[in-house]
């Protein structure tokens, strides 16, 4: 296919497609699927070679967030049945962290729920991430905390972070149809502000809220003139008691089509599978790491996601390998001092699914085989262990 033949090429010179061909490849048939995949997984084999970089999620805070973002399940006004409780002691903080780092995790995302943080707050995450350092040698620490005001990025910075989340979501178009109480430009802003401290971007998407193929490329595109260093894609868990709740638009290889697009248009960037990975993907999971080099393992935020034994079994039998705290996730041109860079490596995540993985997880079969395109809701758990609970977390 000559669209697929000119993309690796663009992919492999870092040379950025039109929205055309972007389009284009989320408009490629089923049968077609496996050589979009074999294609963007050369892009992906090209700058990340075959490692996959872990990342585990840590919830500081539950719930009860005054923000009314509609794919949240701890929005406000949310009736999802969803742990809720305070701040976590740093004590408390750094032993999760340490399950995640046990099970392979090079980097651990600190997420809190929230419009964004207190002066004290940045105090409380900063003693925390500086726990978490001492506790845990060569961890990278990313903090997900919602809109920055004006020089907390720097405090977190000098605590020890390495990286700052906050998703754009969704097209800027679109934006206002599922969060009115803040704006797209909010999050432009804040993910300045992680640049300009000097803390390594990390900004993406979530996919399957009733978004058409043109929002997507928009919103991917707007990414890439931000330019992280790593994008997770989330894709949408329609949780009871949200609003999107009657959202179920994801086929597997939709959702192959997508990250696929999202390797091309970011060719040399981390880009990590997020939130709602076990719900959509499901069996074609494994074809993913050929389009994505990063993974959360084990829990998110508020439910469940698939143990952390099948994930590194999953990555093993895929012929691919955990990344080590002793290689470099990005390419040597991305990195400070190098050809065409101005930030540091990796990433993190925060609210809504992947660390916008507010919404997403895995429960027991269903007694019945599921029919093609119907709703799983046999795959959505309620997190009830690790952070904020006595039961051992999932890592």
């Amino acid at each position: 296919m000559d669209l697929l033949n000119t993309l690796v090429d663009k992919g492999l010179r870092r040379e950025t497609p039109t929205r055309e061909e972007a389009l284009a490849v989320l408009a490629t048939s089923d049968d077609d699927v496996l050589d979009v995949v074999a294609a963007a997984g050369k892009v992906r084999r090209h700058w990340f070679g075959r490692r996959v970089k872990l990342n585990y999620l840590v919830n500081l805070k539950s719930g009860l967030c005054p923000e009314d973002c509609s794919y949240c399940s701890q929005r406000l006004g949310s009736q999802a049945g969803i742990l809720k409780y305070t701040w976590l002691k740093p004590d408390e903080a750094s032993r999760a962290a340490a399950a995640g780092v046990a099970g392979g995790a090079k980097r651990v995302c600190l997420v809190a729920s929230g419009r964004g943080p207190t002066d004290r707050d940045v105090d409380r995450v900063s003693d925390t991430i500086r726990t978490i350092k001492e506790q845990n040698e060569g961890v990278e620490v990313c903090a997900c905390l919602g809109l920055l005001s004006d020089g907390q990025a720097e405090r977190l910075r000098s605590a020890g972070a390495d990286a700052y989340n906050h998703n754009l979501n969704t097209s800027e178009a679109t934006y206002g149809d599922i969060t009115t109480t803040h704006t797209y430009a909010d999050r432009v802003d804040t993910v300045n502000k992680a640049h300009s401290a000097g803390l390594s971007a990390c900004s993406g998407l979530i996919a399957g809220m009733g978004e058409s193929d043109e929002d997507l490329v928009d919103v991917v595109f707007a990414l890439r003139e931000l330019d992280p260093d790593s994008v997770p894609v989330n894709f949408l868990i329609p949780f009871e008691g949200t609003p999107l709740a009657n959202e179920w638009n994801l086929p597997p290889q939709r959702c192959l089509r997508i990250l696929a697009m999202v390797r091309f248009v970011c060719p040399d960037v981390e880009v990590r599978i997020a939130g709602g990975r076990e719900v959509h993907l499901r069996t074609l999971q494994p074809l993913a790491l050929h389009l994505a080099n990063s993974v959360f393992l084990g829990d998110y935020l508020t439910s469940e996601g698939q143990a952390g034994r099948a994930d590194l079994e999953m990555i093993a039998d895929a012929g691919f390998e955990v990344e080590g705290t002793d290689r470099l996730t990005l390419p040597e041109h991305r990195l400070p001092g190098g050809c065409g860079s101005h930030h540091g490596a990796g990433c993190g995540a925060h609210e809504g699914a992947g660390c916008e993985a507010h919404e997403d997880g895995v429960a027991g079969a269903s007694d019945s085989a599921p029919q093609a395109g119907e709703p799983r809701t046999d795959l959505v758990a309620v997190r009830r262990r690790g952070a904020g609970t006595d039961l051992a977390p999932n890592a």
